[in-house]
């Protein structure tokens, strides 16, 4: 059992006779107490979809859920809900766009090292690589003399995504993009 202080996003937790998804972790210190921080977190019921937000002590002691990660590739839009196959078996699995909101400026039908999550034999979201490649499809004309040092712009992905990027990068190339912090990594290897 880790504390929360330990817990990431996108584990899966059981709380209140339910099992959650981490969307998102707030860490707060606050003045005056001795001692410890407490964690806001975000979760949403893996059944349900229901969102709620609960704030835990750093010590606090929870329990992890029981809970599967199958590498899968992206496969198609189907309305509302995504779907990813199974690298293995060929299974697919349909994922609510909503489950998955924060994670979709970085999937396209190239983005390798995706593992789908499955609780209770039921896909409730995704885990993304570190990082992934994508393609800037707009910014500002890049400067010749530029140092990749230098001032930043901002720049549209294939995706939708607006990231900055030094001044150097332009149109046409294929950048290297860090999925948990959403920033600008390098060139990509294509």
């Amino acid at each position: 059992m880790p504390k929360a202080s330990e817990i990431k996003k996108n584990a899966a937790i059981e709380y209140n006779d339910g099992v959650y998804i981490i969307k998102d972790i707030e860490r707060s210190v606050p003045q005056g107490r001795a001692g410890g921080s407490l964690y806001r977190m975000r979760m949403y019921n893996v059944v349900t979809g229901h969102k709620i937000d609960e704030t835990f002590k750093d010590a606090e002691m929870l329990n992890l859920a029981d809970l599967v990660r199958r590498p899968a590739t992206f496969s198609y839009v189907d309305g509302n809900e995504y779907v990813f196959m199974d690298d293995e078996d060929y299974t697919p699995y349909n994922i609510n766009k909503e489950n998955i909101s924060d994670q979709v400026p970085f999937i396209t039908e190239n983005t390798q090292g995706i593992y789908a999550i499955i609780v209770d034999d039921t896909p409730v979201g995704i885990d993304l690589p570190a990082s992934v490649e994508l393609e800037v499809t707009e910014t500002e004309p890049s400067i010749k003399g530029a140092s990749a040092t230098s001032r930043n712009k901002p720049a549209t992905l294939s995706t939708g995504l607006v990231i900055q990027v030094p001044e150097h990068i332009s149109t046409g190339d294929m950048i290297k993009v860090n999925t948990e912090e959403r920033k600008f990594m390098g060139r990509g290897d294509k």
